[in-house]
C-alpha cells in the first residue's frame, strides 16, 4: 500500500492547494493543512475499504482457491497465527482443507497468502521458475540486519554470482576434510557436559545429572562454524558466558515484544521501526555491532594471511577470499549469514534429536549400539573419525533425516511474486506472498502416509529409502528446500549434526528431566523447544 499512500498524499496536497487558491469557500477553516489532512484521511479510508474488504472478498483472482474456515472479516486468520507457533495452522490446513496444491488464507487486514501444498507446485516455485519468486523486501530488510545481505538473501543475478563463487567451499572434497574438526568439537562438548555434571554434584548436597542441553548445542555449533567455516575457534564451549554466544541467544530468543515489532514491520517502514525507543531495538543494535565487528576482524586477519603468502585452509572464508569475487564488505555479509544461519539451525535440529531420543528410548538404544560398534570412543583424544566412518552409519543417518523431517529447524519461509505469473495454471498477481512450509509438507499424511507425524527412523532404511524416506517425490521433504535456492550448507550441516549426535548418544544415556514434559515451541526464525531442554545425562562406561 506504500506507493498508493505516497500518491494519495501528493494528490491531497495538490487538490488542497487548488481549493485554497481558487475555491476557498470549500476549504476547511480556510486552512491548507486542514484541507489536505481531511482529503488524505478520506482517501486513505476509501483505499483501506477497497484493499481490506472489497478486493480480497469480491475481486481478488485468488478468492476461489480453497480457504480454511474461521477467518475474521477484517483480521483474516491472523488471530490464530499469532497465538500458535509458526507453521502449526498450516500443518492442520494441509490435512483438513481439500485442495489441489494451493491453499489461500488471509492475515492481518486480509492480506492474502498462498500456501503451496503439492510437489508439482513446489517444483514450479523452487526450481522451474524460481527467480520469479523472490524473498519479500520486508523479510530481507528485517533479516538482513542480522544475517547480512549474503547468499541467503541475495536475489537474481547477484544470487547466482555469489552461489557460484561459494559452491567450492561446500563441495564434498572440502567437507570431508572437516570431519576431524566436527568430531573434536563433539568430543569437547561431551567432555564439557561430563565435567559440568561432576562439578555441580561435587558442590551440591543433592546430586543432579540434569543439564540444559540447548545452551551446549548452541555453543558447540558456534565453535564448529567458527573453526570449520571461518577459520577461528570462538571457544564458546570453554566459556558459558562467551560474548558472541550470548549475543546470538539475545537475537534468537523470541518474546511477545519481538513478535509485536515483527508485526509492526508490516505497516511502518523498517528504518522507522528501528528508531523506536524499545529495549529490543537497543539489544539488536548492540548485537549487530558486535557481530559485524567480529566479521570485519575475521576478514582482515584472513586477508593479511593470504597477502603474506601463508597457507590457506578449507574453511568457507578462505575459499571465498581465494575466489577473488568478493569485496571485504561482501565477505562480511557472507560471514554474518554463515555465522547465524550456520549454527542456529543445526543447534535447533540437535535439540530436537535429543528430545526425540529421550521420548523413544528403544531408538536411542538401537542408535547407541550402532555407534559404539563402529566408532572409536569419543573420550579417546587420539582417535580419528573420517567421513566414511560417519556416512556409513545407516541408522544414524536415518535418525538425522527423520528428526529434520518431523522438526525442520526453519518451519516456514516466504516468497513474493516478482511479476504476474501462474502456479499450477492459476493466475497469481505480482506482489503475492507465497508460503513454503516445511512443517506442513514434511508431515503431510497425503504425502507420507497415515504415520506422517510419527517419529520413525526406519522409514529411511531399506533399498531405495536412504535418501527419500519412501516418499514419492523430492519435494515431499522441504527441510533444505530444493533448486537454485536450496540450502548451500546442507552437507556441511548434516555432517556436523551426525558427529555431534553420535558423540552424545555413544557416551550418554539420556532421559527428559520431566518424563511428562509436553514441549512448547518457541517462535522465531528457527523452531526449538521453548525455555530450553532439560535432560538427565548418565555417562556410560566403555566408550
Amino acid at each position: 500500500m506504500a506507493p498508493q499512500k505516497k500518491l494519495l498524499l501528493l494528490d491531497s496536497v495538490i487538490i488542497s492547494f487548488l481549493v485554497n487558491r481558487y475555491a476557498s469557500t470549500y476549504s476547511l477553516w480556510g486552512s491548507f493543512i486542514w484541507t489536505a489532512s481531511a482529503l488524505y484521511t478520506f482517501q486513505l479510508l476509501v483505499l483501506a475499504t477497497y484493499e481490506i474488504v472489497l478486493y480480497p472478498h469480491f475481486l481478488s483472482p485468488l478468492r476461489h482457491i480453497p480457504t480454511p474456515p474461521g477467518a475474521n472479516i477484517l483480521l483474516g486468520h491472523f488471530p490464530r497465527m499469532f497465538k500458535e507457533p509458526t507453521g502449526f495452522p498450516q500443518r492442520e490446513w494441509i490435512e483438513t482443507v481439500p485442495n489441489e496444491g494451493l491453499i489461500r488464507y488471509t492475515t492481518l487486514w486480509n492480506e492474502e497468502r498462498l500456501l503451496i501444498t503439492s510437489p508439482k507446485a513446489m517444483a514450479e516455485v523452487l526450481v522451474h521458475r524460481n527467480y520469479d519468486f523472490i524473498k519479500p523486501l520486508r523479510f530481507r530488510e528485517g533479516l538482513g540486519r542480522v544475517l547480512g545481505i549474503g547468499v541467503l538473501l541475495a536475489e537474481g543475478e547477484e544470487h547466482k554470482r555469489q552461489r557460484k563463487l561459494l559452491m567450492p567451499a561446500f563441495a564434498f572434497r572440502h567437507i570431508k576434510d572437516l570431519y576431524s574438526v566436527f568430531w573434536e568439537k563433539s568430543r569437547e562438548m561431551v567432555v564439557g557436559i561430563d565435567a559440568s555434571i561432576k562439578s555441580t554434584n561435587a558442590s551440591s548436597e543433592k546430586p543432579s545429572n540434569v543439564v540444559e542441553f540447548g545452551n551446549w548445542a548452541s555453543r558447540a555449533t558456534l565453535d564448529i562454524i567458527g573453526l570449520a567455516g571461518l577459520g577461528r575457534d570462538f571457544h564458546a564451549l570453554d566459556d558459558p558466558d562467551n560474548e558472541l554466544n550470548q549475543t546470538y541467544r539475545t537475537i534468537f530468543t523470541s518474546n511477545r515484544l519481538a513478535r509485536f515489532m515483527q508485526i509492526l514491520g508490516n505497516f511502518i517502514p523498517i528504518w522507522f521501526l528501528r528508531l523506536l525507543p524499545m529495549k529490543r531495538n537497543e539489544e539488536l543494535s548492540n548485537a549487530v555491532k558486535l557481530i559485524k565487528s567480529t566479521c570485519w576482524d575475521l576478514v582482515r586477519t584472513k586477508r593479511q594471511s593470504v597477502e603474506k603468502g601463508e597457507r590457506t585452509d578449507y574453511d568457507i572464508l578462505s575459499v571465498a577470499l581465494e575466489s577473488g569475487g568478493f569485496s571485504d564488505e561482501d565477505l562480511v555479509n557472507q560471514l554474518m549469514t554463515f555465522l547465524a544461519a550456520g549454527h542456529e539451525t543445526t543447534a535447533s535440529a540437535l535439540m530436537w534429536a535429543i528430545y526425540l531420543l529421550c521420548t523413544n528410548p528403544d531408538v536411542q538404544q538401537k542408535l547407541r549400539d550402532e555407534i559404539r560398534g563402529a566408532l572409536p570412543s569419543v573420550m579417546d583424544k587420539n582417535a580419528k573419525v573420517s567421513s566414511t566412518d560417519i556416512d556409513h552409519l545407516a541408522y544414524l543417518n536415518a535418525v538425522i533425516n527423520e528428526t529434520m523431517r518431523v522438526y525442520p529447524p526453519v518451519p516456514l519461509t516466504l516468497r513474493e511474486t516478482a511479476q504476474d505469473t501462474t502456479i499450477l495454471g492459476q493466475f497469481v498477481p505480482k506482489d503475492t506472498i507465497i508460503i513454503i512450509c516445511p512443517w506442513a509438507v514434511n508431515a503431510s499424511e497425503k504425502l507420507w502416509g497415515a504415520d506422517a507425524k510419527e517419529f520413525k527412523p526406519e522409514r529411511w532404511m531399506g533399498p531405495g529409502k536412504a535418501n527419500s524416506g519412501g516418499a514419492s517425490s523430492n519435494f515431499d521433504y522441504l527441510t533444505f528446500l530444493h533448486g537454485p535456492r536450496s540450502c548451500i550448507g546442507k552437507d556441511f550441516s548434516k555432517a556436523e549434526f551426525a558427529c555431534l549426535l553420535a558423540a552424545v548418544v555413544g557416551h550418554f544415556e539420556m532421559e527428559l528431566d520431566d518424563p511428562a514434559l509436553k514441549v512448547d515451541i518457541q517462535n522465531g526464525v528457527t523452531a526449538k523447544p521453548k525455555g530450553g531442554l532439560l535432560v538427565k545425562f548418565k555417562a556410560l562406561e566403555g566408550w
